[in-house]
């Protein structure tokens, strides 16, 4: 998963606060047929999708059937079950079964034995999501599900439930839908039906287990829809503009530029031969999706991004984004722990080692373009600074390995975003220790190709035992490093490793945007007040420091716009993609009064810290910033 630093920033300015594969016993079923299941996008009523679930016959006399609590990616609670309304147990004859609600997620049947289907409407979270923020209460979009008459996203764990004693079984699932809707699939379709009048049509696929239903999201819709390859893998882009701003061809361009890029970075590592990205831009209406990030599965992701972004803001957001997302095709889908593979959709435990989950991910996905030439080194340095920076905010005391196996909970749960500062700086520090201990031959991607031949997609490895692997399978040092800095709770001193590959840290002026100095908010929510005003960095910000913007002065009105609790994320936003040479209008309450800065837009600067080469380095330090950079 990754959440995007642009839904960390409006976070911080609004007023509101990635199955098992155990068998099921013998007793709890007489015969092991495919779950049938449903959903019927023509009979949609109020925003409520009708499923049906026929399970085949029971044995027992009382089942469970449930919606995930949890989705594996997410790291945080979602409660599915929360969206289902009027669940019903029908029997052979037509006539309702008794039904008991035990939680929010989980739903008892009695005389089992005599259930035919199970019928239930499904609210989608996208309507639900709270105004003026990223809802606590509901699940991260990209994880969450929509139902409109334009576009459905299919996450299946929102719709699709299991019986505890039939997760291993097929399932097949009909999606019928009206004819004129696109529809991609990361379930490839066995066979698909239109009625006689050419309306509606039937599509047909299989999941061979639950876990393929949670993995294999969908979208209908009015969609645009672009095909390419990249080396022997398909990448089939599925985009949803609502207004049209944005389209899958040009969209197509940047990803097939990145992929190719990725591709060659990873070279022998290929787990998949088609690979779906599915885009949702949000209009920022009342409705759509706050929650702007991506989540991964094995062979697909889900994009929320907004749909006022230009062009190339875009790009740039789809480059960090799914760049990211791809990379986890190394980790955890092929690298995992027991806990990855023996997931409990309910009741999870979580692995130690979040730090190569996600953080390794995200290193892949900052280093990866430096290494193929897409980005210069300076971009690079200020990108790894700025994680630097982002990461010196939270709490740079706290053991990694057990944040990761307790992120449910405070005060760990609030240092998840940390996986995605601190946890790429990990790996960036595991490669540089890597390619001096062996002379520049191995890094960080080189380990994760060997865990991946070792374990690999159907082998977790055991949770306690994976650092004493690592280090058996590279050096002390590394050991070292992770027992020190990664299970222990030891601050990691950068400029140590900045020194190894001859750069060193100097103050220097870098651009930024309008409500952050690289990275650090400028701007202060009081929800007491219902006000958000500029802290002290706002003198550092050139932008506001050369238009009269003091400390302290609250934001009243942007754009015509008012600032209030409803309106915030929209504003903010805006503000954070603000380009060079747009002319704006801003009002600020100065003790009461107000100030109006009326002007066009010009590059915004802050003063930083800044890496160069140190001009002392050595020619083995050179060697080894090369080594390090371009492998």
């Amino acid at each position: 998963m990754n959440k995007t630093l642009l839904s960390v920033a409006i976070a911080a300015v609004l007023f509101s606060s990635c199955s098992s594969t155990k068998k099921a016993g013998a007793n709890d079923l007489a015969v092991k047929n495919p779950i049938e299941t449903t959903l019927d996008l023509t009979k949609v009523e109020n925003d409520k999708l009708p499923v049906t679930v026929n399970p085949g016959r029971f044995t027992t006399e009382k089942v469970i059937y449930r919606l995930p609590r949890v989705v594996q990616g997410t790291y945080s609670v979602s409660d599915f079950g929360k969206y289902i309304d009027n669940l019903k147990a029908i029997d052979y004859n037509g006539n309702e079964l008794q039904v008991t609600k035990v939680d929010a997620n989980t739903w008892e049947i009695n005389n089992a034995t005599k259930l035919d289907k199970v019928t239930y409407l499904v609210n989608d979270t996208f309507d639900l999501e709270v105004q003026g923020g990223i809802g606590k209460d509901v699940p991260f979009s990209p994880a969450g599900t929509n139902i409109e008459s334009t576009n459905y996203v299919l996450n299946l764990h929102g719709f699709i439930g299991y019986f505890d004693s039939l997760k291993n079984n097929q399932y097949k699932l009909d999606v019928i839908s009206p004819s004129s809707h696109k529809r991609t699939s990361a379930l490839q379709v066995v066979d698909s039906k239109t009625s006689e009048d050419g309306k509606v049509t039937t599509s047909n696929y299989v999941a061979s287990r639950y876990f393929d239903i949670t993995d294999n999201p969908m979208f209908y819709g009015e969609l645009d829809v672009e095909e390419f390859q990249v080396g022997d893998i398909k990448i089939v882009l599925s985009v949803y503009s609502p207004n049209k701003k944005h389209s899958a061809e040009k969209i197509k361009a940047v990803v097939q530029k990145m992929m190719q890029a990725q591709k060659a970075y990873l070279g022998s590592i290929n787990s998949t031969a088609r690979y779906d990205i599915y885009l949702y831009l949000s209009d920022g209406s009342k409705t759509a999706p706050k929650g702007f990030g991506a989540l991964e599965h094995h062979t697909s992701t889900v994009v929320v991004l907004p749909e006022a972004m230009p062009d190339q803001a875009l790009a740039k957001s789809m480059i960090d984004v799914v760049s990211h997302e791809f990379f986890h095709i190394v980790t955890p889908l092929s690298v995992h722990s027991e806990d990855v593979h023996y997931f409990d959709y309910n009741n999870p435990s979580f692995s130690k080692h979040l730090w190569m989950y996600e953080g390794v991910t995200e290193y892949f996905a900052t280093h990866f373009q430096i290494n193929q030439g897409l980005v210069k080194e300076g971009e690079f340095y200020n990108k790894v600074l700025g994680k630097i920076v982002a990461a010196s905010a939270m709490n740079d005391t706290m053991s990694f390995t057990k944040m990761s196996e307790n992120i449910l909970e405070e005060p760990y749960a609030s240092q998840y975003i940390n996986v995605y500062q601190k946890g790429a700086l990990i790996g960036m520090c595991v490669d540089i220790i890597l390619r001096e201990e062996s002379k520049g031959a191995r890094g960080i991607l080189s380990l994760m190709k060997e865990l991946s031949l070792k374990y690999g997609q159907h082998k977790p490895f055991e949770d306690e035992n994976l650092i004493d692997e690592i280090t058996k399978m590279t050096y002390p040092a590394v050991g070292a490093f992770l027992n020190t800095h990664v299970v222990g709770t030891t601050p990691i001193d950068y400029n140590k490793f900045f020194e190894k590959v001859g750069l060193q840290e100097k103050e220097t002026k870098v651009e930024t945007n309008y409500i952050q100095n690289n990275g650090v908010m400028i701007l202060n929510p009081n929800k007491e007040t219902q006000t958000v005003r500029f802290t002290n960095a706002v003198k550092d910000n050139s932008f506001w420091a050369d238009n009269g913007a003091l400390s302290n002065d609250a934001i009243k009105e942007v754009d015509g716009v008012k600032v209030t609790k409803e309106t915030a994320q929209q504003v903010f936003m805006k503000m954070y993609m603000w380009q060079p040479g747009t002319d704006v209008e801003v009002k600020l309450d100065r003790n009461g009064k107000e100030v109006v800065i009326k002007t066009t837009l010009t590059q915004s600067y802050t003063k930083a810290g800044g890496l160069q080469e140190n001009p002392n380095a050595t020619e083995k330090q050179k060697q080894l910033r090369q080594a390090w950079l371009k492998g």
